[in-house]
């Protein structure tokens, strides 16, 4: 898996309700860039920072978004956030699996995409999309974490690289609260219609918030088959084919019971 970082400048969101610190001075602490206000001022425009990762190795994937508020707000457990995450061709969402882990209760997350075929290649597949509630982090009084399961598509034989690439890109974040607050103001930058949860179907407004993502996107490594070795797949796998009939046909003669 490999990961590009973004190199542009923390965009400072717009800020519709009066700020006391306007224009706060930023300094570089390692982990990204934070504000540095003066003694006994407080910006209420503070950044929400996402991460977004993709855990294990192979055909199976983890994909695990990491959401975490500029600064400690105490309203925040009225709070609901809800990622809408759009799924790229080369990869597919289990809707069975989702079901199994709601269940489970690990994860809820809901496939929204119409027509939506888990079988087709890569070539054949459209994007699809899906919306995650993402859960308040046990360690981390102002985070919020989401965990969805993805896995490959079957992709077209290359001619030469035996690997293509796949690109997941930020999500959509979306956030209700059960009352408001100035603060919210900073963050949204319109209002989407969404279910309220999983368990009924209610729609609310949820506000689509403007965040700083720590990479640009995720990009995903995937082997694929080489065309120089159609031929060779194709004999190797009638032989086969052919062999185990064979030895099918002989069991059946040799230990099958037959009347007339």
């Amino acid at each position: 898996m490999r990961e590009a970082s973004d190199q542009q400048g923390p965009a400072r969101p717009q800020c519709p309700v009066t700020c006391e610190n306007p224009n706060p001075e930023y300094r570089d602490s390692g982990g990204g860039k934070e504000s540095q206000y003066k003694p006994g001022i407080r910006a209420t425009c503070s950044e929400i920072i996402l991460r977004q990762e993709v855990l294990k190795d192979g055909f199976h994937r983890d994909l695990l978004i990491k959401v975490k508020f500029g600064e400690s707000i105490e309203d925040l457990q009225t709070c609901r956030l809800l990622i809408k995450q759009y799924i790229p061709t080369g990869l597919f969402v289990d809707p069975y699996e989702l079901a199994s882990l709601r269940e489970k209760n690990i994860t809820e997350a809901l496939m929204i995409s119409e027509n939506f075929n888990m079988e087709a290649p890569n070539y054949l597949s459209k994007e699809s999309e899906v919306l995650i509630y993402a859960r308040q982090d046990s360690q981390c009084i102002d985070c919020f974490q989401a965990f969805l399961p993805v896995h490959y598509r079957y992709h077209r034989p290359h001619s030469k690289d035996g690997e293509t690439l796949i690109v997941v890109n930020n999500p959509d974040l979306l956030m209700y609260c059960d009352q408001e607050f100035p603060i919210l103001k900073c963050w949204a930058q319109s209002e989407v219609a969404a279910p309220c949860d999983l368990k009924n179907k209610d729609i609310c407004q949820w506000n689509n918030m403007k965040y700083k993502s720590v990479y640009k996107n995720v990009t995903l490594q995937i082997p694929v088959g080489l065309t120089i070795h159609t031929s060779l797949v194709c004999s190797v796998t009638l032989l086969i084919t052919i062999l185990c009939s064979t030895l099918i046909l002989v069991a059946v003669f040799k230990y099958g019971h037959f009347s007339l």
